[in-house]
This record gives C-alpha cells, structure tokens and sequence, in this order.
C-alpha cells in the first residue's frame, strides 16, 4: 500500500530515459527527442506488454507485480554465479564500486519455471515470469508460498537468494 509519494517535477522538463526497454521502444520508433506524452506511451505500451496495466480482459489482471528485485551482486559472486549458469549467456548490467545487476526474471526461467505456470491458485505471468498472478481463492499465504517455491529453486541453480519486491505485514513474508 502506497500512502504518500513525494515528486520534483521541472514543468515542461525533458523526459530522463534510463530504462532499457523504453529507451530502445523510442529509439525504434525514430522519437531521439521524446516529450513526456511518447515517454508515458512507451512506458504504458511496455508495461501492459507484461501485464502490468489494471485491464479486466487481461488473464493476469490479478497480478502482485514485479515480485523480486532484480539481484545486485559483487564481483566474486558472479564468478560463482557465471560458473553455475555453465555457459548460459546471462544479461547483467554494471553497477558503481564493481558491483553487477542481475536480470530477476532471466534467473527465474533458467531455474526451470516457465511463464504461466501456476501452483493451486497462484502462479507466474504467462507474460512474464517476474510477475506472481493471483487466480480465484488465492490468499496472501498461497502468494508467499509459491514466492518461496521460485526463490527456492533460483537460489538452488544459481547460488542467488532474491529479495521479494513487496514489504509484507502480517505473517505471509517469505522468511
């Protein structure tokens, strides 16, 4: 539950783009210069793309969102981590002191979990395995149990333990 967010807007300020996906959708459609409307386009294209726009007529409508966050690690553990993928070329994006971005989703499916895949009432979007869908008589514990199922399984392949998005209240974290 959100209860407050704060901005610092400059009116009629140039977009900043800093993620990929909306960066390469602008490049693509030949906007180097996008206003704030294009940006807020792209970003509503991309995000309803992975099922992540209220729409009633959308399986995963019920959705709990991106559920973990991407994992940053050092440069020690990705060595380790590299050595575990055996070969797999995974994406990764370099972070200040030395330190590397994990793709969440990537870690997912090549931990064997596939998109749309469900246990009982909860499962993974058939659009994308980083989003848990909530599906008739799901409850907060169906959530927190399969969320511990996925980080289960990554943490087994990679030697990657993912942290949940979502700050829980009650008794449904994941620990």
């Amino acid at each position: 539950m959100v209860l407050a967010v704060s901005y610092r807007l400059i009116p009629g300020g140039p977009p900043n783009v800093r993620y990929a996906d909306i960066a390469r959708d602008l490049e693509a459609r030949g906007l180097a210069r996008p206003s704030l409307a294009e940006v807020r386009e792209t970003v509503l294209k991309i995000r309803r793309s992975k099922s992540m726009v209220l729409d009633p007529g959308d399986p995963n409508a019920r959705s709990c969102g991106s559920f973990f966050l991407n994992p940053i690690v050092t440069a020690d553990a990705l060595a380790a981590i590299d050595a575990r993928a055996a070969g797999l070329s995974m994406p990764r994006w370099p972070q200040p002191g030395g330190h590397v971005k994990l793709s969440a989703a990537w870690l997912i499916e090549r931990a064997g979990f596939t998109r749309g895949q469900a246990d009982g009432p909860v499962g993974l979007s058939t659009r994308h395995t980083l989003a848990i869908v909530c599906h008739d008589g799901a409850r907060a514990r169906d959530v927190a149990a399969f969320a511990r199922r996925v980080r289960a399984g990554v943490e087994q392949r990679f030697g990657v333990r993912l942290h949940p998005e979502p700050i829980f209240w009650g008794s449904s974290s994941l620990d």
